[in-house]
């Protein structure tokens, strides 16, 4: 899932344990709703931004599965760094913490 086939893009995997990956996942994008629309595709809440950044949020078992895309040139690890902290804002009572796979 990227956000445009002939655009090259970079792109970043990594995963968040908790056992309300769906609660996470649609905080973030209504966090962002004002950057671009989030549809459901292939099972994932899929998030594009009019500026190129595409998000990815996966629920699987006790975990939410993110991947994060930006058009080449861009930083893929500031964008990474920067959901990563949201993300783990929203779950500072549950002491969550988001592992990127390199």
């Amino acid at each position: 899932m990227t956000p445009d086939e002939t655009q090259p893009t970079n792109t970043v995997r990594g995963s968040m344990a908790t056992d309300r990956p769906e609660r996470y996942a649609k905080q973030l994008v209504s966090h962002w709703s004002k950057r671009g629309e989030a549809v459901e595709e292939d099972g994932a809440l899929v998030q594009r931004w009019a500026t190129g950044q595409v998000i990815v949020l996966r629920s699987v078992d006790d975990a939410l599965e993110i991947e994060i895309s930006v058009a080449e040139g861009d930083d893929a690890a500031r964008f990474a760094q920067v959901v990563k902290e949201h993300l783990e804002r929203f779950g500072q009572r549950d002491e969550l913490d988001v592992v990127w796979h390199v």
